[in-house]
């Protein structure tokens, strides 16, 4: 793997376990708005999606959607951070991967992305991170990483991305990317791991 020049992460349920965070901050919404909790195909959508097509999957009434959307944007993430758990892997991984290799983030959060990484103290640790608002187009669509290719000038053959999603697979598969698959062996990938820290024996850093 010595022509790789930058690793891509995803954020949901590779960097972090996220899963009681999202069920936290949509079943908040549904009570806010006298729906019943998620049901577990509910929660398999919206912990894949955007936000926006997280809401539109959970609410069908246009009415409600537009409420709930502005009371969305009036909510602080902060409180669910508390239910957000870093992979005990990533800081030590982002330590030895840097500076051989460039950084960065493809992920579908939109405006949570920033406040999540300033509460883990994560800033500094990516080149860059690239969410559902930076593009028309949110993952399965490869769109997040040719924007980062081409930011950094790469070819694609140049990169691999770490998922754990059919979306992460697809996305990558379009992009000419290589794929590993975090956790998930029901995926088509070049590489299957159970913890980041494998990564450093396929890169041999």
């Amino acid at each position: 793997m010595n022509h790789i020049r930058i690793v891509v992460f995803d954020c949901d349920g590779v960097m972090f376990d996220t899963a009681e965070a999202n069920k936290a901050y949509y079943n908040h919404l549904l009570q806010q708005f006298q729906r019943p909790a998620m049901t577990r195909a509910q929660f398999a959508y919206t912990h894949m999606h955007t936000v926006d097509e997280a809401l539109a999957f959970l609410f069908d009434d246009a009415a409600v959607l537009e409420e709930v959307r502005a009371y969305r944007m009036r909510m602080n993430y902060v409180p669910f951070l508390k239910y957000m758990a870093i992979e005990p892997d990533l800081r030590p991984l982002l330590n030895r991967l840097r500076p051989r290799y460039r950084t960065a983030i493809a992920t579908n959060r939109t405006d949570t992305m920033d406040c999540v990484l300033k509460a883990h103290d994560l800033e500094k640790s990516f080149d860059l991170v690239v969410t559902a608002f930076d593009v028309m187009h949110p993952k399965p669509h490869p769109e997040q990483l040719h924007k980062i290719l081409a930011h950094f000038g790469l070819q694609p053959e140049q990169a691999i991305y770490i998922g754990d999603s059919e979306l992460d697979e697809h996305a990558a598969g379009a992009a000419g990317v290589a794929f590993v698959a975090y956790a998930n062996r029901a995926l088509r990938a070049d590489f299957h791991i159970k913890r980041l820290k494998e990564l450093e024996d396929i890169l041999e850093v």
